[in-house]
């Protein structure tokens, strides 16, 4: 069997592109900074999936190139590694030998976003270390495979509420949840933010790692939930979408705490007057 790898480069629907090459038979999908990999055997019309990378983000831009006969479903695997982030490593099972359970979050992605690969998840763990305090009440909101949820929970969050709309994503975070052994504390929220957060309101802090373009229409929700003193850490938000960010942050009458960077991504923990 021949393969084709398909490069997606300049998504700004990255969760959407994701469904559809699952969808469309990937049998995993890589991410290469801002650019997702993946491969099709040449049985797969995959021109017809560009297609449908395209008309579910006209913004993605992709390029197809013949590769090498590769086990794409278990090849992935070795991609991966254990990240450091801080005071936590997050890792995949197969590569926790040796690791402090209490300080190690285990992530089997699955089809979920959210293993540490990622810049835009690394940096929402560095601010939400720099925030997080024994006792403080979370959300997490696109929590996709759980990773955020599970550290604020590590670092003594309780009670920490994961909230994720797609049904995938929340079969993959309930196996991280019981993997890390933090279901006592941990809640999985099946739906969209925008209706569940003020269910579970109010909290001491929102961790929120999803486009610009949802963090931006949930400025007003975010307020509404947290305590007078909470806090909100934004994250999965390019470079170039800092200013409109700190525009409408500043706008809706926050403050910034604290920023990261790394690679093209941008993060800020920001907090009401």
């Amino acid at each position: 069997m021949t393969w084709t790898s398909l490069r997606i480069a300049g998504s700004s629907h990255r969760d959407a592109v994701i469904a559809v090459l699952f969808a469309a038979g990937a049998q995993g999908v890589h991410e290469d900074g801002a650019t997702l990999v993946t491969h099709f055997p040449d049985s797969l019309d995959v021109g017809a999936i560009v297609g449908m990378v395209q008309a579910a983000d006209p913004s993605a831009q992709c390029v197809t190139a013949p590769t090498s006969p590769i086990d794409w479903s278990v090849a992935w695997r070795e991609r991966m590694r254990a990240y450091e982030v801080g005071s936590l490593t997050v890792a995949p099972p197969w590569l926790t030998d040796g690791c402090d359970a209490s300080r190690t979050v285990v992530i089997d992605p699955g089809m979920a976003f959210g293993t540490g690969d990622h810049a835009s998840t690394r940096g929402a763990l560095r601010l939400l270390q720099q925030r997080m305090r024994p006792g403080l009440a979370v959300a997490d909101l696109g929590a996709g495979s759980g990773v955020l949820a599970i550290a604020a929970a590590k670092l003594g969050g309780s009670p920490v509420f994961a909230i994720e709309a797609d049904p995938d994503a929340m079969g993959n975070a309930t196996a991280n949840v019981e993997r890390n052994a933090v279901g006592d504390v941990v809640h999985l929220l099946e739906g969209e933010a925008k209706a569940l957060l003020p269910l579970v309101a109010p909290v001491d802090l929102i961790v929120a790692n999803i486009v610009s373009s949802v963090l931006l229409e949930l400025l007003a929700t975010f307020a509404r939930a947290l305590q007078p003193s909470g806090i909100a850490i934004l994250a999965g938000i390019l470079n170039d979408e800092r200013e409109t960010i700190l525009d409408a942050v500043a706008a809706d009458g926050w403050r910034v705490l604290a920023t990261d960077d790394e690679e093209e991504w941008w993060s800020v923990a920001i907090a009401r007057p």
